[in-house]
């Protein structure tokens, strides 16, 4: 299935192009409108530097042929230190995108592995995420369940 991915942790230098495919998955969001966005590109980039180089946010990319083609983002929610827990944080996944063409290919099983070792590796044993449906299966087939306990207000 996957012929060339390089599944690496993403850094600062790579936010012009986080960007560029943040606001690519927002207009598929959006059935493909082109108009013209509320705030510039430039505000995505600066956002997702300043997230990755003081590592409040981590970032996985995927590559071919040394273009990233997909990325997932992982936010780590602190809990506060209890007596009898591990007060690990929770995981939320979320951004996770990859283009068009290199869909159904295992870039975005790739992804998910990469960010799901990691948790693995740093003791998180939490991670959440609020799937479009069309991205249920890959997670379901990924190890995620939908919760027992969660509740949402809206």
């Amino acid at each position: 299935m996957i012929t060339d991915v390089n599944v690496r942790e993403a850094d600062a230098a790579d936010a012009p192009v986080l960007a560029r495919l943040r606001w690519a998955f927002k207009q598929e969001d959006h059935d493909g409108d082109l108009s013209e966005p509320v705030r510039p590109m430039k505000h995505a980039e600066d956002w997702i530097r300043d997230r990755l180089a003081s590592k409040r946010w981590l970032a996985w990319v995927a590559e071919s042929h040394g273009e990233i083609c997909g990325h997932v983002f992982l936010h780590l929610v602190e809990r506060i230190p209890e007596p009898y827990e591990d007060n690990t944080p929770v995981g939320y996944v979320t951004n996770f995108y990859v283009v068009p063409e290199h869909r159904n290919r295992g870039f975005g099983a790739a992804l998910l592995q990469a960010l799901r070792r990691h948790a693995q590796d740093s003791g998180i044993d939490v991670l959440i995420v609020w799937p479009s449906e069309g991205s249920v299966p890959l997670y379901r087939r990924s190890g995620f369940q939908s919760p027992t306990e969660l509740l949402e207000a809206r």
